[in-house]
């Protein structure tokens, strides 16, 4: 349970974090943002304030931003539809119901000829179902529409529409997701500092001394300063944790600074080449502001690589994972504790930011591609071609998301 909770709180930061930098920057941009969803499927709650419905939906698993004339957000309404209408004093169309779901108070029923709400705003039909009473209703701007589900979202004309839109703010909107995903890692790895401290290893210092282990008992102090070992110069944790491991199950000296002396100890490794002492942590806060950023560009550049040795190494569905080995993961890191948690959300939301990036039709990278295309033709390709390119790039990730699932389950059950 622990782990459920885990995975479905984790995922939706993660999401929730990625669709709020769409969200903003298509506010900036003058993009109407119709709805902002936490969480999927059947519509829980929904309120509306500056021309967006936020709604919470019942599966908790990420959620999403629905932009006017993004992909397929159209208000589809066929002939013969029954609408209901609400009206303003200028008799103007400013709510509209499509919904079996909800009843407008005061509403006039029509059966609807002819929809038209993102270039003429237009409502043609017959009021009441008077087949001889054709009538045209014009649709005020800023009018909203309750669709089949009962959610209630703004119309969107062609003006405020994602692709009308300067091609420069689309690419800032695409781009908005995977960078709020790596602000996001940024800040969950300072946290991590703050909270949890950042081991230090470029130091001869050690850390804590763990009781009845070799070290405790030969008279070693924790913050202790190892000089040498057998003679060798320690320059680093790592030459300490070196040094130790060569003289598994033998008496060595050590010569350490501590209490404000130089003092020369003998001290014994066990027979795996440990003497129980731990990492130095730093928990201040200009260290763990500094590792945010260190720890972040440390695990692009090892992400980078795996990427890249999937290209040049050959490919390997090992190498990637889906819901199932996210899920196997975050148990593992469950059993670190909060601490593991912490980390692993800034690894994912790192890995979520980059993966988005690959110049895949679907993926933001995918889309930011087709708007350097754009920008060096001086102009966008068909609707028609664009909207193929996508449908191959969404059964390619379909058909890879379905292999890398097959594969976590045959790899980890």
């Amino acid at each position: 349970m622990t782990t459920i909770i885990a995975f479905i709180v984790i995922f939706c930061i993660l999401v929730v974090v990625h669709e709020f930098g769409h969200f903003y920057f298509a506010k900036r941009s003058g993009i109407l943002v119709r709805e902002f969803s936490i969480g999927m499927g059947p519509k829980l709650w929904a309120s509306r304030k500056n021309n967006t419905t936020y709604t919470l939906r019942l599966l908790p698993l990420g959620g999403y931003v629905r932009m006017a004339g993004w992909q397929d957000d159209e208000d589809d309404i066929k002939p013969g539809t029954m609408l209901s209408l609400i009206l303003n004093d200028a008799g103007k169309v400013v709510r509209i119901n499509a919904s079996d779901k909800t009843t407008l108070e005061g509403g006039m029923p029509v059966q609807v000829s002819r929809v038209d709400l993102v270039k003429d705003l237009v409502i043609e039909g017959y009021p009441n179902g008077d087949e001889e009473a054709l009538q045209t209703w014009h649709v005020d701007h800023d009018a909203t529409i309750i669709e089949e589900d009962g959610t209630e979202v703004q119309i969107a004309p062609e003006d405020v529409q994602f692709q009308n839109a300067p091609v420069w703010r689309r690419l800032l909107v695409n781009f908005a997701g995977p960078m709020n995903n790596f602000i996001l890692a940024i800040l969950t790895f300072i946290v991590y500092g703050l909270v949890f401290g950042v081991q230090i290893f470029n130091t001869n210092q050690v850390g804590t001394v763990l009781p009845d282990y070799p070290a405790a008992q030969a008279g070693l102090k924790s913050n202790a300063r190892v000089e040498s070992i057998d003679g060798k110069k320690i320059h680093s944790f790592t030459d300490l944790s070196t040094q130790v491991s060569k003289h598994a199950g033998k008496s060595v000296k050590f010569t350490v600074k501590q209490d404000g002396k130089t003092q020369n100890i003998a001290i014994k490794p066990d027979k795996e080449g440990k003497i129980g002492v731990m990492v130095p942590v730093d928990k201040s806060p200009v260290r763990a502001f500094t590792y945010g950023f260190t720890q972040t560009w440390d695990l692009a550049v090892r992400t980078w690589d795996v990427l890249k040795s999937m290209v040049t190494g050959g490919f390997s569905l090992n190498k990637l994972a889906g819901p199932v080995g996210i899920y196997t993961m975050t148990s593992q890191s469950a059993k670190g504790g909060l601490a593991g948690l912490l980390f692993f959300m800034g690894y994912l939301s790192l890995g979520l930011g980059i993966s988005n990036l690959l110049p895949i039709p679907v993926l933001d990278g995918g889309k930011i591609l087709l708007n350097l295309i754009e920008i060096i033709r001086r102009k966008p390709l068909k609707q028609e071609t664009e909207g193929v390119i996508t449908m191959i790039g969404l059964g390619l990730m379909v058909l890879l998301m379905i292999a890398v699932t097959i594969n976590d389950i045959m790899r980890y059950f």
